[in-house]
């Protein structure tokens, strides 16, 4: 598939303490979005820390707390998955602290726990929402993990 023909992340690394491979994030989410037959587009991965992911966490959803991962989807009557351009799906915002922590929890890599955040941030952007349904997106993102990080 050509760069044109397929999804366009935009990742971006506003924290400094700790290091990441954005071109493996990258590769990732081409893969993810290869997986669940997405038309080309764009989204944006902010890569934070724990002290601004808590500020957004307590502006948008009033929990003020640190949290691994946001998800900010674009509807489609704003603009997202508009057919004729490239659509723009959202952004996704991942603590890097916090995956840290989490991956020394879990017993594997900070990568392969991006990846997961990476992952579960794209099934909000495509209106999953495991707050509400009947386990729809956790079966989904359990059938993605076991395809593309075995």
């Amino acid at each position: 598939m050509s760069p044109s023909r397929t999804m366009m992340p935009l990742i971006q690394n506003r924290q400094r303490k700790i290091r990441v491979r954005i071109p493996s994030l990258m590769e990732f989410a081409r893969q993810v979005s290869m997986a669940l037959k997405l038309p080309p587009g764009e989204f944006t991965v902010l890569l934070a820390n724990d002290r601004r992911i808590c500020q957004m966490n307590r502006d948008f959803r009033h929990k003020d707390k640190a949290t691994d991962v946001l998800s900010f989807p674009v509807a489609p009557e704003e603009g997202g998955w508009e057919l004729g351009a490239v659509p723009y799906f959202g952004d996704i915002i991942i603590s890097m602290e916090t995956a840290q922590r989490q991956a020394r929890q879990r017993g594997h890599t900070l990568e392969r726990e991006l990846k997961i955040l990476l992952l579960h941030g794209w099934l909000h952007l495509l209106g999953y929402d495991h707050e509400i349904d009947r386990g729809q997106m956790r079966r989904k993102e359990r059938q993605l993990q076991q395809r593309l990080l075995s």
